[in-house]
């Protein structure tokens, strides 16, 4: 089995990846936290409340990032992108589960892909992707007559909106419909707006308390509506896909993969 790295691993993220690797038995080697940072040094088990593990915090540098085969990393944009130059400088493989990435900036993870294995994905639940699934399946049915919004909530601590999720679930929808997700959106509404233009695709976010994750497709005609939900209630349900697609990027060529590949969904599209 590969060895697995976690970058970041003081954050919400970091240490769900942390208690989730040690609950299925992982090769967990070794876990990092920024230059400086008091908790150098301290167990990452500890760090999760697991016990010990016997993998003490390290730098994120170029020494670092030579103890996993795999590193995983649930940070933010302009730290993930160092993290991928030293990955590829080291040759190692990456499971990205950072969003609200720039075009400039996802083209850097596209360039990357070019020497490592990479699985990005806007969300790592298996639930999430079954739904992209599904949404595609509920456009071409009722998407021409119907009015469709996308409503998401997150935590307050949430920084970019609306979320990757959100902004996937549109562009599947779309896809499905043969429409330009750049032309349809419409992330907010003020004022006198007039009527619902009925080829756009509604985006409303929520932020508050500790949400973990809600998202819904609506799909609202004349005399019915149909809602398709997904609810997270622990981020371990993220940790446990991304160490899923860690576990499958094992051995795999240069290239960006997807959750749908991971799950083996690729095939139902």
């Amino acid at each position: 089995m590969s060895s697995i790295g976690v970058l970041g691993a003081n954050g919400r993220m970091g240490r769900a990846l942390i208690t989730v690797a040690n609950e299925q038995q992982l090769n967990l080697t070794a876990a990092t936290v920024r230059p400086g940072s008091d908790l150098l040094g301290v167990d990452a088990g500890e760090l999760a409340g697991v016990g010990k593990l016997g993998v003490s915090l390290s730098a994120t540098g170029a020494d670092s990032i030579k103890q996993a085969d795999i590193w995983v990393d649930f940070t933010m944009p302009e730290a993930m992108l160092a993290h991928l130059q030293l990955a590829v400088a080291a040759g190692k493989a990456m499971v990205i589960g950072v969003t609200g990435l720039t075009d400039a900036q996802y083209q850097q993870v596209q360039q990357a892909a070019k020497h490592i294995a990479i699985v990005w994905a806007p969300n790592m639940s298996v639930g999430v992707n079954l739904l992209l699934h599904l949404v595609q399946t509920a456009a071409k049915v009722m998407g021409q007559t119907a009015d469709i919004e996308i409503i998401e909530a997150h935590h307050r601590f949430k920084k970019d909106a609306p979320s990757g999720t959100a902004l996937a679930i549109g562009a599947s929808i779309a896809k499905a419909l043969d429409r330009d997700l750049a032309k349809v959106a419409v992330y907010g509404r003020e004022g006198m707006t007039g009527e619902r233009q009925q080829q756009t695709i509604g985006f409303a976010t929520v932020r508050g308390g500790d949400i973990i994750g809600d998202h819904t497709a609506l799909f609202a005609d004349l005399g019915e509506r149909l809602e398709i939900s997904h609810k997270a209630s622990s981020r371990n349900t993220f940790a446990q896909g991304a160490l899923r697609a860690a576990l499958w990027l094992q051995n795999k060529q240069p290239g960006l993969y997807s959750m749908q590949q991971v799950l083996g969904l690729t095939e139902l599209s």
